[in-house]
């Protein structure tokens, strides 16, 4: 059976090869070189996280396959304003387009707005992807392990580190942190979200968070919503958390994040 993963994947890859068709790697890297440095996505969570306040990576998430239109008409710029003035870590801004709405546009125009360091959340499933990130201003990708091999995987977060980015790696079982372990990235998030059926569970990151060793960070993702699960989690060491569609639902959205930030 098709997921929506596997949809996802089918239609990223025609994405990659029309943008080889009009760009090289090469161009992307020389575009990057003149950005502004990296922010520091990972020193910023573990900079929140060891005062044992909870740090935040805020989503800017216009729809996704699971929820429809989540806020139609949504200002990305004035959102990523709310999440900074709140307290948030860092941003996640999804750039997918078909599934989720987004843009490399948006990422540009947010980037300008705010100077909290910035994710690019998207299907990474070429090295090019990564050098357009960092042209774009990315300080970090995401590389999910559902959707790579090995040989991907360790490909696109070599290309993260030596540009100055930072990875985040994405698993959703005990098989999946196991080969975590063998990249050179310090950053593991386990996803409540199983993507091929596109639901969310929060006791996926208290059985898997064990597995993670002291030395690597652990960010638990999806299907955070309130004070009450950000406290569930911290009681299995959780400290840094991704939080998108329920925050991009709230009209009390900055008063939200704090509350997030604080919880214990």
């Amino acid at each position: 059976m098709t997921t929506a993963l596997d949809r996802i994947i089918d239609y990223k890859r025609g994405e990659v090869s029309d943008l080889k068709r009009s760009r090289s790697e090469q161009d992307f890297l020389a575009q990057a070189r003149d950005q502004a440095p990296p922010r520091g996505f990972a020193q910023r969570l573990t900079e929140i996280a060891a005062s044992d306040e909870n740090a935040l990576i805020c989503e800017m998430k216009r729809k996704s396959p699971s929820a429809g239109e989540i806020l139609p008409g949504a200002d990305p710029c004035e959102i990523a304003k709310q999440y900074e003035t709140g307290g948030a870590a860092c941003l996640s801004v999804l750039t997918d387009g078909p599934s989720f709405g987004g843009s490399l546009d948006d990422f540009a125009a947010i980037r300008d707005a705010v100077a909290l360091p910035m994710l690019r959340k998207d299907f990474m499933i070429d090295t090019i992807q990564v050098a357009e990130a960092r042209a774009h201003g990315a300080d970090a990708v995401l590389v999910i392990l559902s959707c790579s091999d090995d040989a991907l995987a360790l490909d696109l977060t070599q290309a993260a580190l030596d540009l100055g980015m930072d990875a985040l790696i994405e698993t959703h079982d005990a098989e999946e942190i196991e080969r975590a372990l063998r990249l050179p990235s310090p950053l593991i998030g386990i996803n409540n979200r199983n993507l091929k059926i596109m639901q969310t569970d929060l006791a996926t990151s208290e059985t898997l968070s064990g597995l993670i060793p002291e030395d690597r960070h652990f960010i638990s993702e999806s299907g955070i919503s309130v004070a009450e699960d950000v406290s569930r989690l911290r009681k299995v060491g959780a400290r840094r958390f991704l939080i998108g569609e329920s925050l991009m639902k709230r009209p009390d959205r900055l008063n939200h994040v704090q509350t997030l930030r604080h919880a214990k």
